[in-house]
């Protein structure tokens, strides 16, 4: 196999945005769409500083190690690879627990070249309930930044502490794209901002609230996490980079055009700019991530490590056109000129991809904070118009099954969310599979009340756990021709 090579070629850009969240997605998607508008501009005003605020110093002193250039290789399949050399990105910073950058952070955010901030920190990274969308303001990094807000811990507190100087110095605000998966993203963000900068100065959070843009995103491509054997394919094709990502070839990025100090000409680049996100961000929130983690927690229980392991299985590929077509849908609004049934046979080929070992835990982490916009806003749409629900209810009882921490088989496996101790409390409190799922059901933070208290959407994920725990997956997938109970 020979692949396809595109090396960067371009002057050194001034930095014009800031990236907080520097993971292998940022840099396999966000930083891919910049590369291609320097190469066309050589180099130009639009600039990348990324910071990294999780623990993971080391990676930034690779990249800093290696000026900052790194590798993506987009796999169509085994046997089509392309390698992009990534220089978009001129600054690598480490804000994270004790990180020694963060002034230099709020230093650059806070500098009138900079004109738009962007973030990648996960759901979770916002610290919004996933019910209700209110700041949980007892979570340690709110909690530290109200007390401490010009050293702050949290995406929001770093926000509005470079908001803040700016307004100080008079300098314009900085417009703000979370790419995060979302439902109305740049809404979200903007009701975490404004709420923490209330805890600090009310005029501050006006100024916040008349000033700055949030607008919505969204973003679509594979990017899993990097292991051994990528590394190993990638010293097969003489690339010998430990900051390097592999991901699909596919890429797609809709941005809202609200951006009052400018942006780069995205539309040349590949990206869709639109007027209302909405319908391209629910239909992704509900298809491709609605699928995944149906694959996520029923594949896991069945000891199946991979997205396109899990997809050579027909009745996992039947559970997915089924949730597809009968419940994710029909709640749908769609983009003009939309083909779902295409769009749906298209999501099947990219999950197919077995050049992507794509981890079915990956994609199981933070459960808490994804089921709500994946599976609970839909299956409230279902309910309101009489409709099945049923593999939504399957994949709410395979979730509740996971977070005991062990598959079907008793095979361990760690639960990675937020709220991990609270579930680990309630397996080793309830051992009744109605008192548990009850249980679990009565976490406002997750379960909307009205669809909790809804006797048709709590009995049939009290059936599909009974089913599943009793008699297994396959009797479980096969259940779902039954009538719901």
């Amino acid at each position: 196999m020979t692949p396809t090579r595109i090396p960067s070629e371009h002057a050194e850009p001034s930095i014009g945005m800031v990236h907080l969240g520097l993971g292998a997605f940022h840099r396999a998607h966000q930083a891919v769409y910049l590369e291609r508008n320097q190469a066309r501009h050589d180099g130009g005003a639009w600039g990348l500083c990324s910071a990294n605020l999780r623990s993971n110093r080391r990676l930034v002193e690779l990249m800093r190690e290696r000026g900052q250039r790194y590798h993506v290789a987009e796999y169509a399949n085994h046997e089509q690879v392309m390698l992009r050399e990534i220089a978009a990105i001129r600054e690598a910073l480490y804000a994270g627990p004790d990180g020694e950058d963060l002034e230099t952070l709020l230093t650059r955010m806070s500098e009138p070249g900079v004109r738009i901030v962007t973030l990648t920190v996960t759901e979770k990274g916002y610290h919004l309930s996933p019910a209700d969308g209110h700041l949980i303001t007892d979570a340690p990094a709110i909690a530290h930044d109200i007390a401490e807000p010009t050293a702050p811990h949290s995406a929001p507190g770093m926000l509005v502490e470079a908001l803040a100087r700016r307004h100080a110095a008079g300098i314009p605000a900085f417009t703000v794209l979370c790419c995060d998966n979302m439902p109305d993203n740049g809404t979200r963000t903007r009701r975490a901002v404004i709420d923490l900068a209330r805890h600090r100065d009310e005029r501050l959070a006006e100024w916040i609230a008349d000033s700055v843009a949030f607008p919505c995103s969204m973003v679509d491509r594979i990017v899993p996490a990097m292991s051994e054997a990528d590394f190993e394919r990638l010293a097969a094709l003489g690339i010998d980079d430990p900051t390097a990502v592999v991901c699909e070839a596919f890429s797609q990025w809709v941005v809202e055009d609200d951006f009052p100090q400018g942006r780069p000409d995205w539309e040349d680049d590949g990206v869709q700019m639109v007027a209302d996100v909405a319908p391209f961000e629910t239909m992704k929130l509900r298809m491709l991530n609605g699928c995944h983690s149906l694959l996520a927690y029923l594949g896991t229980l069945a000891g199946i490590e991979t997205v396109s392991d899990a997809v050579t299985r027909h009745a996992f590929v039947g559970l997915l056109r089924r949730y597809m077509r009968d419940e994710a849908a029909p709640t749908l609004a769609t983009p003009a000129d939309t083909d779902l049934e295409a769009y749906a046979d298209r999501l099947i080929e990219r999950f197919a991809n077995d050049s992507l070992h794509h981890r079915l835990q990956q994609i199981a982490m933070d459960g808490s904070q994804k089921l709500p916009q994946r599976w609970l806003s839909g299956a409230q749409t279902r309910l309101d118009a009489d409709g099945e629900i049923g593999c939504t209810a399957l994949g709410v009882a395979a979730w509740i099954r996971y977070t005991a921490g062990n598959d079907l088989a008793n095979e361990n496996h760690p639960v990675d969310d937020p709220m991990a101790e609270t579930f680990a409390a309630l397996h080793a409190e309830h051992h009744e599979p109605a008192t548990l799922v009850t249980a679990f059901l009565a976490l406002d933070a997750i379960f909307p009340r009205e669809l909790a208290d809804d006797a048709r959407f709590s009995s049939a994920v009290l059936h599909a756990y009974r089913t599943l725990t009793e008699r297994g997956i396959t009797a479980a997938l096969t259940d779902l021709d039954a009538p719901t109970r």
